[in-house]
């Protein structure tokens, strides 16, 4: 199976240093994945590669093969993904917004049916932990619900170097098995929906709306 990990921040500085304190966390994390599941395939999915126009136009808002070529590549990732783990910082008790915005790019039909895991981390106590609780509603909406365990980092400059092996004091074999009882829960949902669509197409069997969002709408 494939799985995306998407970094979402985009700040080059924060207090207290070092810059971009999620690389640190992205790379422990896709450490922990490659090792524990090597059968799958996982890919990094940066914020910060994505050059996004300031006034706000989702991929698929574009006529047929005139949106950006970099929108429509991570389009076709996400529409074959077969589950997500999503990294963000906490900002007044919110997700990131950069990762928000990039995730609104795309269509909810190309997240759904899928799982996802919440890894947040902070440079101070709470590792981020409210921000998650507004992920749950955020990552329900597109369909792909997190799985219940979660990941939360706290003072995650003392716990991990710059490439993403833990500092000295800390024992990686407790890091990794705190990360692996979420990471677990994500592979067995996915082999879990990966087995049932094979089944039952569940675009098909809920009957998505495909024209106007007033498709939802009671009678």
């Amino acid at each position: 199976m494939k799985f995306l990990v998407f970094l979402g921040t985009v700040r080059n500085s924060t207090p207290p240093r070092p810059a971009r304190l999620g690389v640190r966390v992205s790379k422990a994390s896709m450490a922990c994945l490659n090792s524990q599941f090597p059968e799958h395939e996982f890919e990094l999915i940066d914020a910060l590669d994505y050059s996004l126009d300031t006034v706000f136009k989702p991929q698929f808002a574009y006529a047929k093969g005139k949106a950006p070529t970099e929108l429509n590549v991570l389009a076709k990732k996400i529409e074959v993904a077969d589950g997500f783990v999503m990294i963000s910082p906490e900002y007044n008790h919110s997700m990131s917004p950069a990762l928000a915005n990039l995730l609104n790019h795309f269509g909810s039909s190309l997240f759904s049916y899928k799982p996802s895991a919440i890894v947040t981390y902070s440079a101070g106590q709470w590792g981020g932990m409210r921000a998650a609780v507004n992920m749950r509603t955020f990552l329900s909406e597109l369909g792909c619900l997190s799985v219940s365990a979660m990941i939360h980092i706290p003072k995650a400059q003392d716990v991990f170097t710059e490439d993403g092996s833990v500092q000295e004091g800390e024992d990686q074999a407790s890091w990794f098995g705190y990360f692996g009882r979420t990471f677990n829960q994500l592979e067995w949902w996915a082999q879990a929906t990966n087995n049932h669509k094979a089944v039952v197409n569940p675009h098909t069997m809920v009957q998505d709306f495909k024209v106007t969002p007033e498709q939802r709408n009671a009678p």
